[in-house]
């Protein structure tokens, strides 16, 4: 069933790529929310702490990509507000 837990996070971690390109883009942290980023990044957590204790198969490597993607767009957005800060 491994695929299917897959497939899930794929479809749910899709958008995240997206997101990275548009923090880029725009050098700016308006519209981002950070609460929400790291929310995240605790179910991220969450599943791989429960694939470690319960289900550890090849799946766990999407979670590990997933959480780590997610941390690149949370650096992002702190870069992104001292850029709203210092005003450019």
């Amino acid at each position: 069933m491994g695929v299917f837990e897959f497939l899930m996070l794929f479809c749910f971690g899709f958008s995240w790529p997206f997101s990275i390109a548009k923090s880029l883009r725009s050098k700016s942290a308006k519209g981002k929310s950070i609460m929400f980023m790291l929310l995240i990044e605790l179910g991220y957590v969450f599943g791989i702490v429960h694939k470690i204790l319960n289900d550890l198969n090849w799946v766990i490597w999407m979670y590990v990509a997933l959480f780590f993607v997610v941390l690149v767009d949370i650096a992002l957005y702190f870069r992104n507000r001292r850029l709203d800060k210092e005003g450019r």
